[in-house]
């Protein structure tokens, strides 16, 4: 069944590619409501419509392709899939993915060159972020502005390679993956030691070269050590918070009240396992999230970061999502499906802002949350 669901989603959105692509065109009215193209399966509110068309939306974890064949990225981006990252609302995409061990710095230096030229050669659609003021470029032009990023700082042999790999394009950081790296504690590790010596010295470089420093998958105690170390505000690009659900991956009141003192910003995520440990498990469970992080820490402090590509995990080819849940600890606690339900396809910011009017958000906070809040802390983080 849900192979048949894929398909006819694909085949839906691939028929009205022609009608994506365009900037400009009126959306069709349906009983009241409005449809973003012809072939659009679902309709939405003309408020959705125009707050997402106006809103500088960030998702601050977005890999660009959930896809690891090479031949993906040595060839030209299709219509079809230009057409849904016009569609989806989305200008800056976070680009970022956890590499680790020995190798670290070789593998990432092969990925940021990969990618780097996976978007000049799709120039049409991609554009590269240095500067915060890119975004607001890319806004302007219709374009996807890809944030450069990485989800492990493992590659960072001597505190040089700060300043090295910011020359080179990346703009943020994560401090540790899952496990135990040179600068501090993962979350699933058993003991967190907090941040290192080393840690803290990487911490100062990041702050003076301007890479936003991401606590996402690190330890309750080596996120605290960072949030108190920096000079400058953090993010916590993409979880979820630990009171609504108890798992290891995600944030306790302390660390997002913690946050929220140091003007940083947290991404709320959209995978299902850390969205809630019931089903159903759908962006209502979701936004409750968002609700809970604005009654710690305000409405400034919290926005996306959906921690998957539009179509979402449960889209991968079957052989690399097996090997990806198997990549993981038991106490991440997977269940067959991945994607949170209404929060899994290429408009999901258009579902997501329905289901935050329906809550009685303004059209301010809305915007807030979508990518305005993010877009303060890039333009007060990076030099």
């Amino acid at each position: 069944m849900q192979m048949d669901r894929r398909i006819s989603r694909r085949r839906v959105l691939g028929c009205g590619a022609a009608t994506l692509a365009t900037a400009a065109g009126f959306p069709m009215i349906n009983l009241g409501e409005y449809r973003l193209h012809a072939a659009s399966p679902k309709t939405y509110s003309k408020r959705t419509i125009d707050l997402v068309r106006r809103s500088l939306v960030i998702d601050m974890l977005a890999p660009i392709k959930l896809d690891f064949r090479p031949d993906y990225f040595a060839a030209p981006l299709s219509e079809k899939d230009a057409a849904e990252f016009r569609a989806s609302g989305i200008t800056g995409f976070h680009n970022a993915v956890g590499v680790g061990g020995k190798d670290a710095r070789a593998s990432v230096l092969e990925w940021m060159n990969g990618w780097q030229g996976f978007v000049g050669r799709n120039s049409h659609v991609f554009s590269l972020v240095g500067l915060a003021s890119d975004l607001d470029r890319a806004k302007r032009e219709g374009k996807c502005a890809v944030i450069m990023g990485l989800q492990n700082s493992d590659h960072f042999d001597t505190v040089a390679d700060v300043k090295t790999f910011y020359q080179l394009g990346q703009r943020c950081s994560q401090l540790t993956y899952n496990s135990q790296n040179q600068l501090g504690s993962g979350s699933t590790d058993r003991v967190d030691g907090g941040i290192s010596d080393y840690g803290a010295a990487i911490i100062k470089a990041m702050n003076e070269v301007g890479m936003l420093v991401d606590v996402s998958h690190s330890g309750d105690k080596t996120t605290l050590d960072a949030i108190d170390i920096s000079t400058k505000p953090i993010a916590i690009t993409h979880s979820n918070c630990r009171a609504l659900n108890d798992h290891p991956r995600l944030k306790r009141d302390e660390a997002i009240l913690a946050l929220g003192k140091k003007q940083g910003v947290m991404g709320i995520t959209g995978v299902r396992n850390f969205v809630s440990a019931r089903e159903p498990t759908t962006i209502v469970e979701m936004v409750n999230h968002i609700d809970h992080v604005v009654k710690l820490i305000g409405i400034d402090h919290v926005g996306i970061g959906s921690d998957a590509d539009l179509n979402g995990y449960d889209d991968m080819p079957a052989d690399q999502y097996k090997m990806l849940k198997g990549g993981y600890k038991e106490s991440y606690a997977f269940r067959d499906k991945l994607d949170t339900d209404g929060f899994d396809q290429p408009m999901k910011m258009y579902d997501l802002t329905e289901e935050l009017i329906r809550r009685n958000y303004s059209d301010a906070n809305i915007a807030a949350i979508l990518g305005g809040n993010f877009r303060r802390l890039l333009g007060d983080t990076w030099i």
